[in-house]
């Protein structure tokens, strides 16, 4: 991955750095708030939950925190990549786990997309007093079983939108985010009128005795499922990393940023909906717009209109300009079709998958009705973010030399604009511990050793030089901060220091008797294996934990005693694994930003995702099912064979098996720049007595050894008795005799 960041640069053409801060946050709350607020408050409130759509809008926020804390933390391990979380799982768990993770992503953004377009072809359509649905049906026809059954007819109007936004996101990225703000500016302004005007109203009766929660709680929870497709927006945040200018702080601001101002969005736009129409009453289709026309105030529809134009706009531009990125990063690595990773030079954005993700999108649109996308839309995005927690619990544990990569990765941007006095303080303060060995910059992480935290972190070593002269074999090396000599888990964890003042002396005394690893530790493989096996444990529990909980709720809610015991022995199972993965030690890598509360918040985010994915209906499960299966199909027709890691293996067990034909047959005849052949009378420097041979091949070792490989060397001092052998061989074959 890395080398592929850096041949990018030399074949030209690359993705722009244009987005600041503040347009990623724009990007993230225009793609989450416009279907989510238009479309997804009212069909939730009418259909699932009443007005308890509050609480499963509070629940779908808390899920999506947990996992946007986690995606925050991998934007700043790899910030440099585009591709979100498959690229961080292609990093960190491995390419097929990458690639089922990618293909969900592009199903994710894919129905976003139809969704986006269908939501506005609706609300035109309910501008237009539903004319344009009546004209398609009686000209067009409808067709049969694209929904649940029911008849519904083809969507041209979404299509129509569907390719429109395709040629905006495909002309170029600030094209997109200048459209993309503008449209945010004016949804705000219309959200504010909303807030204003319903007051006037609103009504105590809406909510009163049995009104909240008709459903009761299971359609509250069952609600937050599909109120999670309202959140899932800020992953865009993450695959715009290598688009941003300063991607190390400005991911992690503006995910959590665009999670909280939607959550806010979100809870007000229900209150008002809730309290003014009765949740039996609402419209569907369209909710905020025909909630003023239920109370007479027609002009007030005209103004939410174009808000909502404005938003699902958004929405849909939200949806698109990840899509293409992903499957980008996927075509580049060879998982999908290469030519999929072609980036014109004039736009500077990958303009094939653009078209190819676009012309999907507009067909999906076209077929399939509203909301039987908005449910299958979240299950895609569910399992993208269990597995993205899955990855920071098991990252955040394992031995340094597995993850360098990152550190050498994130110190190499830096380094390379260091020149002059700055350079030499750092290579004072850096030097390696041993004498006589040179400063050699970034292959070796800028400080020449593994743990120290990388410059990425915008950490300045100068004049620290007393407190960072710690070399590997130091006591406390990679345990205390180099820019303040204080340890790195005082200087950095606040709970901490609290619970140790709430606890005092007996904190130490406690950890003891917990088994928890103390501050020198470091994670080793075994411990690392360890993690492992307990999140792969962990993750089969929760799943078997929840399944129970949903569709065994009846045994549970009777109290039967063997249901009851089943589910205190899983928690029991889910506790003892949590707390198994807390006594192993953590890596001492500082980054910018990490997730908090390890490993509890991640686990957390994991159970409630999993919790929300099986709360979905059969039917999207089907459709899933369906889906993952073609991805497989290309996976292992394709992508197994193409992929850049497959074919850099082939060539390297090549490269090796080539080399090692070279060392045995050939190394002892090879032709030699400084080697003559022998005229008559003289004998072959090789051929003399026993004693001198270890002197040639020692001579011929040396004037070979500016372009020799210190493997190559020891290979051929492993090969010399066969070599040996074969020259006593041939002595006996060309024998005068």
């Amino acid at each position: 991955m890395l080398e592929g960041t850096g041949t990018a640069a030399a074949q030209g053409a690359r993705l722009a750095k244009v987005l600041t801060t503040l347009d990623l946050i724009s990007l993230g709350v225009g793609s989450c708030v416009g279907t989510g607020m238009y479309v997804v408050s009212g069909l939730v409130a009418k259909e699932m939950a009443g007005p308890g759509v509050i609480v499963s809008f509070i629940i779908a926020a808390v899920a999506s925190i947990l996992s946007g804390v986690c995606y925050a933390e991998f934007g700043v391990r790899v910030p440099k990549t585009t591709g979100s979380a498959y690229t961080y799982s292609y990093v960190t768990v491995g390419e097929f786990v990458a690639f089922f993770i990618g293909w969900n992503l592009i199903l994710e953004y894919l129905i976003g997309t139809a969704a986006g377009a269908s939501a506005l072809s609706s609300m035109f359509d309910s501008l237009a007093n539903h004319t344009i649905s009546r004209w398609m049906i009686n000209s067009v026809g409808t067709l049969n079983g694209l929904g649940k059954g029911e008849e519904s007819y083809p969507d041209l109007l979404a299509l129509v939108i569907a390719v429109i936004v395709t040629i905006i996101v495909a002309m170029g990225v600030k094209n997109s985010v200048g459209l993309n703000n503008v449209l945010n500016v004016i949804n705000l302004a219309v959200w504010i009128f909303i807030m204003i005007a319903g007051l006037f109203y609103v009504k105590g009766d809406n909510w009163s005795e049995g009104q909240f929660l008709p459903f009761g709680w299971p359609g509250v929870l069952k609600g937050a499922a599909t109120c999670f497709y309202a959140f899932i927006g800020f992953d865009i945040i993450a695959t715009t990393g290598e688009e941003a200018k300063s991607p190390n702080t400005s991911i992690p601001y503006a995910i959590t940023a665009s999670l909280v101002t939607c959550l806010t969005a979100y809870v007000s736009v229900s209150i008002i909906l809730t309290l003014m129409v009765p949740y039996d009453a609402i419209d569907t289709e369209s909710p905020l717009m025909e909630m003023f026309v239920a109370h007479g105030f027609y002009a007030a529809k005209f103004i939410v209109a174009i808000g909502s134009v404005a938003g699902l706009t958004v929405s849909l531009l939200g949806s698109l300009f990840p899509m293409p990125r992903v499957i980008y990063a996927m075509a580049g690595d060879g998982l999908l079709f290469r030519f999929l990773s072609h980036i014109s030079s004039y736009t500077e954005t990958p303009v094939v998958a653009c078209i190819v993700s676009g012309f999907l999108a507009a067909l999906l649109s076209l077929l399939v009705s509203l909301r039987d996308l908005i449910e299958m839309m979240s299950i895609g995005t569910l399992l993208a973010y269990t597995l993205v927690s899955v990855c920071v619990l098991l990252l955040r544990y394992q031995p340094e030399s597995d993850i360098d990569g990152f550190v050498k990765f994130l110190s190499e941007e830096h380094t390379k604009k260091k020149e002059g006095i700055l350079a030499d303080c750092e290579k004072e303060a850096c030097s390696p511990g041993s004498e006589g060995e040179e400063f050699t910059g970034p292959p070796t992480n800028t400080c020449g050793a593994k743990n120290l935290p990388s410059l990425g972190d915008n950490e300045m070593l100068i004049g620290k030089s007393d407190k960072s002269t710690y070399n590997v074999n130091h006591p406390n090396y990679g345990t205390v901060d180099m820019t303040s000599g204080i340890e790195a888990d005082e200087s950095e964890n606040i709970y901490l220091i609290k619970l140790k003042k709430l606890i005092g002396p007996r904190y130490y005394t406690m950890r003891i008797h917990l088994g928890l690893p103390g501050k020198m530790d470091r994670p080793t493989v075994a411990t690392g294996h360890t993690v492992t096996t307990c999140v792969l444990l962990l993750f089969v529990l929760m799943f078997i934990f929840c399944s129970f909980i949903i569709f065994g709720s009846d045994y549970i809610y009777e109290q039967s005693w063997w249901a009851v015991l089943l589910v205190v022995l899983m928690i029991l199972l889910i506790v003892v694994l949590v707390f198994v993965i807390l006594q192993q030690p953590e890596n001492p890598k500082k980054l910018p930003y990490m997730a908090p509360c390890l490993p509890f918040v991640p686990a957390f985010a994991m159970l409630v995702n999993i919790y929300l994915m099986l709360k979905l209906s059969t039917v999207t499960w089907i459709r899933f099912a369906v889906w993952c299966f073609v991805g497989l199909l290309i996976y292992f027709g394709y992508g197994m064979w193409n992929s850049t890691l497959e074919i850099s293996a082939r060539e390297e067990a090549l490269h090796q098996s080539t080399y090692q034909r070279y060392d045995v047959d050939v190394d002892p005849f090879s032709v030699d720049d400084s080697f003559s052949y022998a005229t008559e009378g003289e004998s072959y420097p090789g051929w003399g007595p026993s004693e001198d041979k270890g002197f040639s091949y020692q001579q011929m070792a040396e004037a070979k050894e500016s372009h020799r490989t210190s493997s190559r060397s020891k290979s051929k001092g492993r090969h010399k008795p066969p070599s040996e052998a074969l020259i006593a061989n041939d002595e006996l074959d060309y024998s005068p005799e």
